[in-house]
């Protein structure tokens, strides 16, 4: 899945971007305060995109 694509599935289920480090972007549900780190890569790994998402305690994008 393209990065950007994720992250608009990120804003679009209310969750925001934290911070930025080097090579990840740290995310925040606003809701439950869960964070997790996203990865710069222009391709984000399917497996990769669950796991954030159940970090994050959000759907998986389709």
């Amino acid at each position: 899945m393209k990065r950007r694509d994720f992250e608009r599935h990120l804003t679009d289920n209310g969750c925001g971007k934290l911070r930025e480090g080097s090579s990840h972007s740290i995310w925040q549900n606003p809701v439950n305060y869960k964070q997790s780190s996203v990865p710069r890569h222009n391709e984000i790994v399917k497996v990769t995109c669950k796991i954030i998402c159940k970090q994050l305690e959000i759907p998986m994008p389709e």
